[in-house]
């Protein structure tokens, strides 16, 4: 384990997300510049409608948009109070959907059939709210 980080297991469970977040803000910025290289081509994969572009288009935002969630997720951890079950489901599920999101765009831009993968981030992402709302209850 890297010296410093927090098991996500024992501990608060967010150092992991803060740490996920930031890396997928990083992937975002790199997927769009070497895809920006090209996007000056009106051909390039197909056109700027073609599903191919929109899904890589797709897949470079979702890296900010869920990346921002898990820096959300471990800012407002604490303050709602989730601790065990809760909070293990929630940081597991949206690093999950964090990962598997961009790669199910990728994988769909690549070859179309692939798009049925899009229910594991799409469950992914909902565990994790869910588990943030259940876990964050007032009781």
């Amino acid at each position: 384990m890297v010296v410093g980080m927090i098991d996500p297991l024992h501990g608060n469970g967010t150092t992991v997300n803060l740490l996920g977040g930031w890396i997928a803000i990083l992937a975002g910025v790199v997927s769009g510049a070497v895809i920006g290289l090209f996007f000056s081509r009106e051909d390039w994969m197909g056109g700027y409608d073609s599903w191919r572009r929109r899904l890589t288009r797709l897949g470079h935002i979702s890296f900010f948009g869920l990346g921002l969630l898990n820096l959300l997720f471990a800012a407002t951890a604490a303050q709602l109070g989730l601790r065990g079950a809760g909070l293990r489901i929630a940081s597991a599920a949206l690093l999950l959907g964090a990962v598997a999101m961009p790669v199910c765009c990728f994988l769909s831009a690549w070859r179309k059939p692939l798009r049925h993968l899009f229910p594991i981030p799409v469950l992914a992402v909902a565990v994790g709210v869910l588990a943030i709302l259940i876990g964050g209850w007032p009781q």
